[in-house]
């Protein structure tokens, strides 16, 4: 026997024992799903897959990168919560949308991922029981607010169960492969201001057009020989494109994070972050007031939105997104003290710290 058939017979008996382990594995998910749903728990639960990828992380030695483990096992317990129950996702579609991708990283290709056309039909299909759990885009660290996400919480008892970073590259393609091809770009209004330095460059002289997602404009490219769209690289793969120029976006580190709404409240990690709406009374100084506790405390503050309230002009409610859960001290103190003097407060989630 050479060297090379020896390490192939050992690549071999290892993975006979991966598979024999997977499946003793994907056993007893199956058994602590059962008694799941005895007690009428979730199914899913991100603060105990925070603690699977964090025990991980500690125990790799190497040579896999822990993203490389990270990816492995998110499609382990992708395929164990399928056995226990097909979970339906809902996500802002269509297919080959970074809302997409984002699904796709958060509840792995076993899950039952469900395009839907627009926020408020994700808010709609969870709260009816129609989906398991709904995932949408609420910002973009470059363009700011999802806004239309933001008002869906004021009228909604959904939860906010967790949330997911990705990192945002746009590409432009369509179906020759070649820019000279081009005679209309399209792309979601976000897409468009991320790629404009390119844009000036290589295609000032071709229209811009607006499109409710790049996933819509990939199709529409898809039909049109003369359009191109700028994308992601799923919608490549999804309407059959070839990338003329990949990673046209004018600024690096360009991330869009996505919350997870559904039914339930995410146990502590230790590592959280807690979302919540309020509003005031129109007087001077009442937002200063009411914050002030946070700051006495010292509970870090990570955001803060305003909106219209809708109901009266030049009311608005206020989106405030701080570190630390709601049932933990010190924030737990703050919440008890600050409920008390605004005139409207509700928590929307605590839930894991995604991972940028």
């Amino acid at each position: 026997m050479d060297e090379l058939d020896k390490h192939r017979q050992e690549i071999d008996r290892l993975d006979a024992e991966i598979l024999r382990l997977l499946n003793a594995r994907a056993k007893e998910a199956m058994k602590i799903g059962e008694i799941k749903k005895e007690m009428g728990k979730p199914l899913y639960v991100p603060s105990r897959e925070k603690q699977i990828y964090e025990r991980l992380s500690k125990m790799n030695d190497g040579p896999l990168p822990f993203e490389a483990v990270r990816r492995v096992y998110r499609e382990i317990i992708s395929a164990s919560l399928s056995l226990e129950k097909l979970q339906r996702i809902g996500y802002l579609g269509p297919e080959g949308t970074f809302t997409n991708l984002a699904a796709i990283k958060q509840f792995g290709l076993s899950a039952e991922l469900i395009p839907m056309r627009s926020i408020p039909d994700v808010f709609d299909a969870v709260e009816r029981g129609r989906l398991d759990y709904g995932i949408i885009p609420v910002e973009n660290s470059l363009e700011g607010v999802v806004n239309h996400t933001l008002d869906m919480f004021a009228g909604s008892s959904i939860k906010v169960c967790g949330e997911v970073y990705l990192e945002i590259n746009q590409n432009l393609m369509n179906q020759s492969g070649r820019l000279e091809d081009v005679q209309r770009i399209y792309s979601h209004p976000h897409a468009i201001p991320q790629c404009r330095k390119w844009l000036a460059e290589h295609a000032a002289d071709i229209p811009l057009y607006d499109v409710e997602s790049t996933a819509k404009a990939a199709e529409i490219a898809s039909k049109d020989a003369g359009a191109a769209a700028i994308a992601s690289e799923m919608a490549e793969i999804c309407y059959n494109l070839k990338i003329i120029e990949r990673s046209i976006e004018d600024m690096p580190n360009n991330y869009t994070r996505f919350l997870i709404i559904g039914g339930f409240q995410s146990l502590p990690t230790g590592n959280d972050k807690t979302s919540m709406v309020f509003s005031i009374t129109h007087k001077s100084g009442s937002l200063y007031k009411a914050l002030e506790v946070f700051a006495s405390k010292g509970i870090n503050m990570t955001k803060i939105e305003s909106r219209p309230s809708k109901k009266q002009a030049w009311e608005y409610v206020f989106y405030v997104d701080t570190d630390g859960h709601r049932d933990i001290e010190p924030l737990k103190s703050v919440i008890d003290e600050f409920s008390e003097s605004v005139t409207h407060f509700k928590v929307l989630g605590s839930y894991p710290k995604g991972e940028k």
